[in-house]
């Protein structure tokens, strides 16, 4: 008998408990021992210097602070939201105090989009509030005394944090006066996607619909490959532009979801036309079908092997979560009961799906708790050095499974899948 669309959502919901299990377990950590702090060690098991935080990557932090926030919107508890605001503590100190310390545009606005949904979770709880209506446990934050304090601190002036704002004005002012887009860091040449599209995404949210309109109309302007996909960007050289032509999974991820919050913030404005919503609607048709096409094979599971490249693991081991992500996002949230776009969501739902069903077959399980492949169409394979000691780290051969990238990537899909399964989009 086919299980009901309840029991899905409670199987896939369980199943992301245990992947957060698994980071809060091995990688969770306080910052230097300082109390009330918390970030994720990036690897298991793990180095000394590790352990120290001398590597921490700001931009797997914030995907660890987005994985949190998934999990609390899923189930609102007290130590969630404790979690999400000592990791907050935690990049702030790391970072020396102001968050905007960071050449790359990408990694700040990974970690504005992080900073916001909190913003948006309490903003919901204080509204509920005010109506009369309890829903602390759906909205999530408010309840928590510390989450508070976090939201005062994005209210105060430049002389304490303005954590947001200060980020969000920072990237704002990255934006390049000939071309109207964001390079990848300061002082660059290279104007991709990985920088604007979560930028546009950011601007989409906090309410700059017509510059995030203008990224998105470079991107499709400068950057779409024949078979529908967004490659990576354009560096300008002293002889004119190239094209950076490879196409990343993560890409993919950013403009759906950067075209589909301009598509339902047009939705709700009384002076924009169904044409222009749309543009974007269709947009996103295009981009999934090519998704399914190009990224993922004939059962649905995505795979883009360029994403890591021949050492896999690092930075790439993330591009297929956030893919997956923006997926989950198409499936509930797109606004087309069109055919075509019941079509692109039942595709969306699809790929988050059976990329969660295929990873999960083939994850490892240590003292009950999973390990995730790397690539979720071949089977995770154990550290080397697990059991081994600090000692045997360096010796052995690198194996992706150890990153945190790796791990956070698994958690973001199967808090998709968790999301796509409860709101009953599955097919």
């Amino acid at each position: 008998m086919r299980p009901s669309v309840s029991d899905s959502a409670e199987m896939w919901a369980h199943r992301a408990d245990l992947a957060e299990a698994a980071i809060n377990e091995r990688h969770a950590s306080r910052l230097w021992g300082l109390p009330r702090t918390n970030l994720a060690v990036v690897a298991w098991p793990a180095t000394q210097q590790e352990k120290a935080f001398v590597t921490w990557h700001y931009w797997w932090q914030a995907h660890y602070v987005d994985c949190q926030v998934d999990a609390e919107r899923r189930q609102s508890t007290k130590a969630r939201r404790a979690s999400i605001v000592r990791t907050v503590r935690g990049i702030r100190i790391r970072n020396r105090r102001s968050l905007s310390k960071n050449r790359y545009y990408d990694d700040k606005a990974w970690l504005a989009l992080a900073l916001a949904r909190i913003g948006a979770e309490e903003g919901s709880a204080k509204k509920a509030g005010k109506s009369g209506k309890s829903k602390l446990r759906l909205s999530g934050l408010a309840g928590l005394p510390g989450v508070s304090k976090v939201a005062r601190l994005l209210r105060r002036p430049v002389t304490r944090i303005r954590a947001l704002e200060d980020l969000e004005f920072n990237i704002l002012a990255g934006l390049d006066s000939v071309t109207g887009v964001l390079p990848w860091r300061t002082d660059d040449r290279f104007f991709n996607v990985p920088a604007n599209g979560p930028a546009a995404i950011m601007m989409a949210r906090s309410g700059r619909l017509d510059k995030a309109r203008e990224v998105m109309s470079w991107i499709f302007d400068h950057v779409m490959a024949d078979n529908g996909l967004v490659q990576d960007g354009i560096r300008l050289h002293a002889d004119g532009p190239r094209a950076v032509e490879i196409a990343y999974s993560y890409n993919q991820g950013t403009v759906l979801g950067a075209a589909l919050e301009i598509a339902i913030a047009l939705g709700n404005e009384e002076d924009s036309s169904a044409e222009e919503q749309m543009f974007y609607i269709a947009r996103i048709h295009d981009l999934v079908r090519a998704v399914g096409k190009h990224m993922a094979t004939p059962a649905g599971v995505i795979d883009n092997p360029r994403d890591c490249g021949p050492n896999q693991g690092g930075d790439g081991a993330l591009f297929q979560g956030i893919l997956a992500r923006y997926l989950a996002d198409v499936a509930v949230r797109l606004p087309d009961e069109t055919a075509q776009g019941r079509a692109a969501k039942r595709e969306a739902a699809r790929l988050v799906m059976s990329s969660a069903a295929a990873m999960w077959n083939n994850r490892l399980e240590v003292d009950g708790l999973p390990v995730f492949p790397v690539r979720w169409v071949v089977g995770a394979r154990l550290p080397h050095n697990y059991g081994g000691g600090e000692a045997h780290i360096g010796k052995s051969p690198k194996i992706p499974e150890r990153d945190l990238s790796v791990q956070l990537s698994g958690w973001m899909l199967l808090e998709a899948a968790a999301r796509v399964a409860q709101s009953g989009h599955t097919s």
